[in-house]
């Protein structure tokens, strides 16, 4: 039995799910986020709780049982509590900055680079600390991918460690050159 998949998904107080056939809808105080569940896996709402079942011991349905457990509860994380991503720009004159909903990178280039967020994704930058930059929204795998993003524009580098990171990242540097 999947360990993952058999525990139930609690819905918050605040947040609503409706099951209509194999599409699951989720509603919360951030937002509405929609799912097609696979047609073989079943997801009912019991007692306050969602619960992810499968029909059998086969290999793919094991495997889509957790799978679908761990998106369900992130639909309902997303739509309650939203999701989080925090860059860190290291480097001399690297910095970050928010003009209207645009988040504007100074990275080294001749040029700035504008960073244009998809529907229900925002940028922050702290004030006094334009090396931080926060990524928010309510699904999971687009904040990902637009912090993926925005680390791609110039990726750390392991001799000086310049560039954009994760906060959680740890960048292994290397030795330089060495002399006679």
């Amino acid at each position: 039995m999947s360990r993952i998949g058999k525990k139930p998904v609690p819905i918050p107080a605040k947040v609503t799910v409706e099951i209509a056939g194999q599409d699951l809808t989720v509603k919360g105080p951030k937002g509405e986020l929609k799912m097609s569940v696979h047609p073989e896996i079943t997801v009912t709402q019991e007692d306050g709780n969602l619960l992810v079942t499968r029909p059998s011991d086969a290999r793919q349905h094991r495997a889509l049982h957790g799978l679908t457990r761990a998106l369900v509860a992130n639909l309902v994380t997303g739509v309650s509590d939203g999701f989080l991503k925090s860059l860190i720009v290291d480097g001399v004159g690297y910095s970050g900055e928010i003009r209207g909903t645009d988040l504007v990178m100074r990275l080294g280039f001749s040029h700035e680079v504008v960073v244009t967020p998809p529907e229900n994704i925002t940028f922050e930058v702290e004030g006094r600390n334009p090396t931080t930059v926060r990524v928010r929204g309510i699904d999971k795998q687009v904040v990902g991918q637009v912090a993926a993003n925005v680390r791609k524009l110039r990726p750390p580098e392991p001799y000086l460690g310049k560039g954009v990171r994760y906060s959680d990242e740890v960048i292994r540097r290397k030795a330089g050159k060495t002399g006679k």
